[in-house]
């Protein structure tokens, strides 16, 4: 039984529950869709890595399942129970009702609510959503019924969520070059009323949206009716769709198209669930639904953003009970860690944009053949599809094939894509040229064996429609009319240009930011010493010492300990006197605070309680003010006049502008959103002061002028490596990328998107990115020093305003001493009947003097003690003092 015991807690402290700090992770589940298997599983495969891998945190995360009901009281009462224990995030639940109340009390408390499930429009607050966003997924569809080129189609839509999808779906078709059908499958079980319709209506093209729980229903039925033939074409939108069984249509001749977000075939993916296979029930890596993939990868991505968290500041966990007002004040910070993290996962790259959407991701175009499931496409993230099999006519041999082909490609002259050689020598043809696009073209040769001549444009025009010429003009306008075969430069991916001619899949992606000069640094105040402390606090310490100090007061006067003869040499003395006068009170406690303490010393219990506890307030104070001071004093506060396009929009005094008939500007004449349409109108009215020709004239505004310059982000990040006082300016507007442009329906597109993909993931691109942004022509002179720099001295301006309160002490109390001497010398001139101008002079000649003889009492001639009462001062005082008197009379000078 003892080794039992033994063998139990040797197993737990290996999980980590005796070593380290464990942290609870919250789970809520409303489905039995394999989703708290996937959290559990997840949370378990974090525990045993934490130790392995640099990327997880030293920390035991305990998993904390619930499974819940529609009903948000009880919902509510759970969520409560789990902040109360303390938890570091909630995942889940699936149920978008129950969500929304457990996303309103994360928001509250600021703990991460993190869940992964289809949303028509995305939530804002402290929350995750790993799921694609509903924008982006009804763009992929369009692009499938526009390449398929369906003119008719129904729609076969389930429910609410299937109908939002729905709409989203039309809003980007051309509702008048397309006739749609909408069908509601109603509730079942049976489908097949408006199937018949369908069939009667002699309708071929179909797009079916509806729950992966009644999928399979749906397409068993759809082919008893007879819509599921050869001469029928189907979509199915959902993701889940390589999870059902399809062998039924594999032999039926229909045109099958559906997508997937998880690819099987992944290494990540397979190596995961052999791994899990027991836990999970799975055997087949395709059998892998979403939202549990989902919740796995949001586990995950949770992990590193803790890890993140945790080595930026010392953030623990604290329970929250739902009847107070605290929150968790490091919620905030790890929903952001999450947001910028990047991982990939089961569902492929896990990224988010500046708005919180999902960003990058992959999904495969996929449809059933006689031999399953096959990959007949890709859609990234710039909105368009990269067909790999049967969506494209299929060309010979000799026309796919690019061995000894020669190219005539257009550069244009712009760093870094295209540059002249810096060199002595005499140089020609194509060794004349170098720089980022320039090697994407020797590795692309190198890759498919074709050669190639280099051309520049002299002009720098890439190419717009000129409705008064009524063609196509620069670079684009050589490729279409065959005086060229490819162009390469700082070519932006547009709508336009994609419907004149064709391009390769992006071999860079970027969009549209602010170029401006680096902010200022605001000079420090001359009260900054006053800066680790907030005016709340201030006011609240200077009541603290007021309060304590009349309660001292107080406490000293009814304490009887406090009450002391004040000349023990008279046993039976006729009054009693007390130390914690109002002003040696005062003077105590300000003595306490800082830190320097005072000649009074409490006697009595009560006193001594209260000094104790005053001290240790003042300790903690002042460590506080200590602890923070050095920071405040030297570190600057970064001050820029604006922090996005929005604030740059409404700032008058700030010129801006893009270059004239580049992409960024018709960006802006192109947009509907109501900020973009109003900075394009002021650019139209200052064209000829805000509209430079070229990149680089825009660079020379923002340097010399008030102006921002709006350009694409990557030629950004090369001019902030070289330029060092300019730096780029909030987010993203938009998301594009950068193709190599060829003529309308060439043959040679999908060898060059096979090669550019295969430089994108061996990393080729990658390094040639950074040889030319980093490296090359100035590259990483305005790089800060990875190592540790040195402390700032601090010079007046960060300490002048503890010089300044030096100063005013000072004034104060001469001034104060000179009213007190005046005072004393009137008060003693009244009363020993002298003039005052002599007992002025007197006393100015004592201190004149300047030395250590005892001061004169100065009395009339003849005059003693008033009192007439036999002095005490030779007795001892308190604390065992001895003073020696010394006294004169008037004749004594």
């Amino acid at each position: 039984m003892l080794d039992k015991c033994l063998s139990l807690i040797i197993f737990s402290c290996v999980l980590g529950s005796c070593k380290g700090a464990s942290v609870n992770v919250g789970g809520l589940f409303d489905t039995n869709d394999g989703l708290q298997r996937a959290f559990e599983t997840s949370i378990k495969r974090v525990n045993e890595q934490r130790h392995m891998s640099d990327a997880f945190p030293n920390v035991f995360f305990v998993a904390k399942s619930n499974e819940i009901d529609t009903d948000p009281f009880n919902v509510s009462q759970i969520v409560c129970e789990l902040m109360t224990e303390g938890v570091a995030a909630i995942f889940g639940p699936n149920n978008r009702f129950t969500s929304g109340h457990v996303q309103s009390m994360c928001d509250t408390m600021e703990v991460p609510h993190i869940y992964g499930r289809w949303e028509p429009s995305q939530i804002r607050g402290i929350g995750v959503n790993l799921f694609p966003y509903a924008e982006t997924l009804s763009m992929v569809f369009n692009k499938i019924i526009t390449d398929f080129e369906w003119k008719i189609f129904a729609i076969l839509y389930a429910d609410t969520d299937s109908l939002f999808r729905t709409h989203r779906l039309l809003e980007h078709l051309d509702i008048k070059a397309h006739t749609i059908f909408l069908y509601n499958l109603g509730t079942g079980p049976s489908y097949r009323k408006v199937m018949r319709e369908i069939k009667d209506e002699e309708i071929e093209n179909i797009l079916i949206d509806c729950s992966i729980h009644i999928l399979e229903e749906v397409l068993k039925q759809a082919q008893q009716v007879g819509i599921m033939s050869e001469k029928n074409r189907i979509i199915v939108t959902s993701l889940d769709l390589q999870t059902i069984d399809l062998e039924p249509y594999q032999y039926s001749g229909v045109n099958f198209t559906g997508v997937r977000l998880i690819d099987p075939e992944s290494p990540l993916v397979t190596s995961v669930v052999e791994m899990h296979k027991y836990e999970w029930g799975l055997d087949d890596p395709s059998k892998l639904r979403v939202e549990p993939a989902l919740m796995y990868d949001a586990v995950q991505l949770f992990a590193r953003a803790f890890k993140r968290l945790r080595d930026t500041i010392k953030a623990n966990v604290k329970t929250l009970p739902c009847d107070g007002t605290v929150s968790w004040e490091h919620g905030f910070s790890l929903n952001n860690f999450m947001r910028v993290s990047e991982m990939e996962g089961l569902t492929g790259l896990i990224k988010f944009d500046t708005a919180g959407f999902r960003s990058n991701f992959q999904l495969d175009i996929v449809r059933v053949t006689e031999n399953g499931l096959k990959k007949i496409g890709i859609w990234n993230s710039t909105n368009d599809v990269e067909w790999l099999l049967e969506a494209r006519p299929q060309k010979s041999e000799e026309e796919l094939s690019l061995q000894n082909k020669t190219f005539l490609i257009l550069i244009a002259i712009n760093h870094p894509y295209g540059m002249l050689k810096q060199s002595a020598d005499m140089m020609t043809g194509n060794d004349r040229y170098e720089g980022f696009g320039i090697d994407i073209i020797q590795e692309l040769s190198k890759m498919l064996g074709f050669n190639y001549t280099f051309e520049v444009q002299r002009d720098n025009v890439y190419g717009s429609y000129s409705k008064k010429l009524n063609k196509w003009t620069g670079m684009l306008g050589k490729i279409i009319a065959g005086e060229a075969d490819l162009a390469i430069t700082d070519l932006t991916i547009t709508a336009e240009r994609e419907g004149a001619v064709d391009f390769t899949m992006p071999f860079m992606n970027l969009g549209i930011s602010i170029l401006y000069r680096k902010p200022t640094k605001t000079p420090p105040s001359l009260f900054s010493f006053l800066s680790p402390f907030s005016t709340g606090v201030w006011w609240y310490l200077i009541g603290a010492y007021i309060f304590v100090s009349v309660v001292l007061f107080i406490i000293g006067r009814i304490c009887p300990a406090e009450w002391n003869n004040p000349y023990p040499c008279i046993e039976e003395p006729e009054v009693l006197e007390n130390q914690f006068t109002f002003k040696n009170s005062l003077w105590f406690t300000i003595g306490s605070l800082m830190q320097q303490g005072s000649e009074i010393a409490p006697i009595g219990f009560s006193t001594r309680m209260m000094a104790t506890s005053w001290w240790f307030f003042c300790l903690i104070i002042a460590n506080c003010y200590t602890a923070n001071l050095a920071a405040f004093l030297t570190v600057e506060t970064i001050v820029s006049p604006f922090s996005n396009v929005e604030e740059l929009a409404r700032k008058k005094a700030i010129k801006y502008g893009a270059k004239i008939g580049g992409s960024t500007f018709m960006f802006f004449q192109d947009s509907n959103y109501s900020t973009y349409k109003e900075m394009y109108k002021y650019m139209t009215e200052n064209a000829a002061e805000v509209l430079p020709s070229n990149n680089d004239a825009g660079l020379t505004k923002v340097l010399r002028e008030d102006y921002a310059f709006l350009m694409e982000s990557s030629s950004i990040e090369y001019i902030t490596e070289r330029y060092c006082n300019v730096t780029q300016i909030g987010g993203l507007l938009d998301a594009k990328g950068y193709g190599i442009a060829m003529k309308k329906g060439s043959p040679y597109r999908h060898p060059l998107n096979t090669a550019v993909l295969k430089m994108q993931q061996s990393g080729l691109i990658t390094e040639l990115k950074k040889k030319w942004w980093t490296q090359k022509r100035g590259g990483g002179t305005c790089r800060e020093d990875g190592g540790q720099s040195a402390a700032e001295e601090l010079d007046l301006d960060n300490v002048g305003g503890v010089f300044l309160v030096l100063t005013v002490g000072v004034a104060a109390s001469f001034f104060y001493t000179v009213f007190e001497l005046i005072w004393e010398v009137g008060c003693t001139s009244l009363r020993e009947d002298v003039s005052f101008k002599e007992e002025l002079m007197a006393e100015l000649k004592f201190i004149i003097k300047c030395d250590n003889s005892p001061k004169p009492v100065r009395r009339r001639k003849g005059s003693s003690n008033r009192s007439g009462e036999d002095s005490t001062r030779g007795c001892t005082p308190p604390y065992g003092f001895i003073p020696v008197i010394k006294t004169s009379n008037s004749d004594d000078k």
